[in-house]
């Protein structure tokens, strides 16, 4: 941090931190969050009805609850791609975890079958998945990719699996506390499917030490979920309520 003394008076030298500087200093402990649009690249993601493709409208609304939250200025807000390209899904873990972040929330419009059923969702890590349909939404998302976790250096097995489950224990608790807050937030702007609050083994939350939920912002596979995440409108709205749901999540966390 750059500083500036002043004498005040009778040999008195007071130390000033400027303004811009101030605002660095203070920016450098918000806490970090980290959105992540879904697929990109190569990889289209889910291709609607009409022929929208999924990465386009995750990584939209993505930059659209970016936008809110930096306006509101209190937090650092990062993106796992800002454009259209191809990221492997242990990359997206990964970047969370070498930037520090302390959320994170990955963004999809996938896909079903059943192309009446429409609505939002939210997932959390699960050993297993909560039903059928959110099986195989996980399926489909982790596609070919694997991901390990990283292994704790310089400590014993049995102490290691130890820190380990403790730490994936707090870190499930935490990702469920933030999904509760998103579903109760899209309640009010959206519609979401029935036990919207669900959990499977996605890949993309299994950094075992980031709370992190996977938000279903609707299904590319309806016709109406496709027409409205297409309007900027409708992503505008999704996102104020993730952000408010973002907002709650930390104003409840204990202070340091």
């Amino acid at each position: 941090m750059i500083t500036r003394r002043l004498m005040i008076g009778s040999g008195v030298a007071a130390t000033f931190v400027l303004p811009t500087q101030a605002a660095q200093v203070v920016r450098a402990h918000m806490p970090l969050v980290i959105l992540d649009p879904g697929h990109g690249g190569k990889d289209p993601g889910a291709i609607g009805v009409s022929g929208t493709y999924e990465k386009h409208i995750a990584l939209a609304a993505a930059q659209e609850l970016q936008r809110q939250l930096v306006a509101a200025g209190r937090m650092r807000v990062e993106l796992t791609r800002t454009r259209d390209v191809f990221i492997p899904l242990p990359e997206r873990v990964a970047i969370a975890q070498r930037k520090g972040a302390a959320l994170f929330v990955s963004m999809h419009a996938d896909a079903l079958v059943d192309h009446s059923v429409r609505g939002a969702s939210v997932y959390t890590l699960g050993d297993h998945a909560s039903d059928a349909q959110t099986a195989a939404l996980a399926s489909r998302e982790n596609a070919a990719d694997r991901f390990a976790d990283a292994s704790l250096r310089n400590t014993s097995p049995e102490v290691a699996r130890i820190l380990a489950s403790l730490v994936r224990e707090e870190t499930r608790a935490g990702s469920a506390r933030m999904a509760q807050e998103v579903v109760g937030n899209l309640a009010q702007d959206t519609r979401l499917l029935q036990n919207p609050q669900r959990q499977a083994g996605f890949m993309v939350l299994k950094a075992a030490d980031i709370p992190s939920v996977l938000v279903e912002m609707g299904f590319m596979s309806n016709r109406d979920d496709e027409a409205q995440l297409r309007q900027a409108g409708h992503r505008a709205k999704v996102a104020g309520a993730m952000k408010r749901a973002i907002d709650a999540y930390f104003a409840a966390l204990p202070s340091a």
